[in-house]
C-alpha cells in the first residue's frame, strides 16, 4: 500500500473514534450539560399538587363548606353542637346543654324536695388568633326553663324556724314551703380553649377543651310559705299568709338568699369534648 493511501486511511479511523466518543464526553461534561444527582433530584421533585407533606388532602376552609359534629360533657351539663368554618383563623359553634340534677334537703327544719335544671341553648365565635388549637370564644347562652326549685313541709307539730324565730306546724293544716332561684333567660359567655372540631390539618377527631365563665346577673330568688304556724310553745295558732310577723320574718329570709344567690352571677364553665369532622 503506497504511503498516501495509509495516512488516508488512519484519517478515516480517527474520524471514525472521534465520531463514537464525542457524544459521550459532552454528556460528561461539566459545561455541555449538568451532571446527574440522585440527591439533587430526589430534594428537587415537585411536590404532587393539592397535597399536603404528611399526606392528608387539605380542607375547604370557605364559610359552611365543613361541618363537624362535638359533644361534651361539663358544669352546664351534656351538649351536642356542631361546629363550620368562617375563615382560616374563625369558626362558629350552636348547640345545646342539659343538666338535671334532684336532691333531699333539711334547712330550718323545712325538709326540701330540691330541683336543679339548666337547658340551655348556645353560640359562640371561635378565634383561632395563631390558626392552631388555642382559641378564644365570646358568645351567648339562652336558658330555656332553667331555674333552681324546692318544695318543702313541716310535719304537723314539729318545729321550724324563719329568719331565727322559732314556730311549731299546725297539725290540722301543716306549714308548706316552695323556694325558687330564677336564672336570667339570656347570658353572654366567655371561654378559651384548646382543640379545633375543624382541624385544619385534614383530621377528622379532635378533643376540645374550653374553661370560661357565663354571667348571669343576680338571679331572682322567690320563697313563700302556705298552712298554719303557731308559736314556740304551740299556741296562737295563724295563717302563715295572714300573719304580718311571719311574712317579715319569710321576707328577710328571702333577702340572705338573694345575697348568697348574687355569688352566682359568674357561673363557671368547664367542658371537654369529642368532635368529628365530616
Amino acid at each position: 500500500m503506497s504511503k498516501n493511501k495509509q495516512l488516508g486511511a488512519m484519517y478515516v479511523a480517527l474520524a471514525v473514534v472521534l465520531a463514537l466518543i464525542a457524544p459521550a464526553a459532552q454528556a460528561e461534561s461539566p459545561v455541555g450539560r449538568r451532571s446527574f444527582n440522585p440527591a439533587r433530584t430526589a430534594v428537587r421533585a415537585p411536590r404532587r399538587a393539592g397535597r399536603p407533606m404528611h399526606g392528608r388532602r387539605p380542607i375547604s376552609l370557605r364559610p359552611f363548606s365543613q361541618v363537624a359534629v362535638i359533644g361534651k360533657v361539663g358544669l352546664l351539663g351534656i351538649g351536642v353542637e356542631l361546629a363550620t368554618p368562617l375563615g382560616r383563623h374563625f369558626n362558629f359553634r350552636a348547640g345545646s346543654n342539659f343538666f338535671h340534677y334532684t336532691d333531699n334537703l333539711t334547712q330550718s327544719g323545712v325538709h326540701y324536695q330540691a330541683r336543679l335544671s339548666f337547658t340551655s341553648a348556645e353560640a359562640s365565635f371561635d378565634w383561632y388568633p395563631w390558626g392552631r388549637s388555642f382559641h378564644i370564644s365570646p358568645g351567648a347562652l339562652i336558658y330555656e326553663n332553667s331555674s333552681v326549685f324546692a318544695h318543702g313541709e313541716v310535719p304537723g307539730g314539729d318545729s321550724f324556724t324563719v329568719n331565727g324565730t322559732n314556730y311549731v306546724s299546725s297539725p290540722m293544716d301543716p306549714v308548706r314551703g316552695s323556694a325558687q332561684i330564677q336564672l336570667a333567660r339570656c347570658a353572654p359567655i366567655l371561654t378559651i380553649g384548646w382543640g379545633n372540631p375543624i382541624p385544619r390539618s385534614g383530621r377528622h377527631f379532635s378533643f376540645p377543651f374550653e374553661v370560661g365563665f357565663v354571667y348571669m346577673g343576680d338571679p331572682m330568688v322567690n320563697l313563700n310559705f302556705a298552712g298554719t304556724a303557731c308559736n314556740a310553745s304551740g299556741q296562737g295558732c295563724e295563717q302563715v299568709t295572714k300573719d304580718s310577723t311571719f311574712q317579715s320574718n319569710v321576707n328577710a329570709d328571702r333577702v340572705k338568699l338573694q345575697k348568697d344567690a348574687n355569688y352566682a352571677r359568674f357561673y363557671p364553665v368547664i367542658s371537654i369534648g369529642y368532635s368529628y369532622r365530616f
